[in-house]
C-alpha cells in the first residue's frame, strides 16, 4: 500500500528529485509548467507523459495549452504526496 510522505520527506525530495517542481503551500501537490515551441511539440510531450503514467499506473492532472503543459502530481489514495509522485516527476524531468 502507498503511504503519504511526511513534510520532512517531501521537502528533501523537492530539493533532490524535484528541484524544478513547485510544492504547494499545503504540501499536497507538486507542479511544473513545461513550455514548447509549438502545439505539435506540446502534444508529443503530453503523449510521453501519458506513456509514463500508464507504465507506472500513476496519472497526473494536466492542463494543456498551445505551447504549454502544466503537470500536477498528488496521490489521491493518501490525500497528499507519495514516492510515486516524485518517481514520475523524475522520469518526466529525465525525458524532458
Amino acid at each position: 500500500m502507498t503511504q503519504a510522505l511526511t513534510r520532512s520527506e517531501i521537502e528533501t525530495l523537492c530539493q533532490t528529485v524535484a528541484k524544478k517542481w513547485t510544492l504547494a503551500s499545503d504540501h499536497q501537490t507538486i507542479t511544473q509548467t513545461f513550455k514548447f515551441k509549438d502545439h505539435y511539440a506540446t502534444m508529443a510531450f503530453v503523449n510521453a507523459v501519458a506513456w509514463i503514467s500508464h507504465q507506472h499506473d500513476h496519472h497526473p492532472e494536466m492542463v494543456v495549452g498551445y505551447n504549454t503543459c502544466t503537470v500536477t502530481y498528488s496521490t489521491h489514495e493518501v490525500n497528499g504526496l507519495s514516492h510515486k509522485d516524485f518517481d514520475c516527476a523524475a522520469l518526466i524531468d529525465q525525458w524532458f
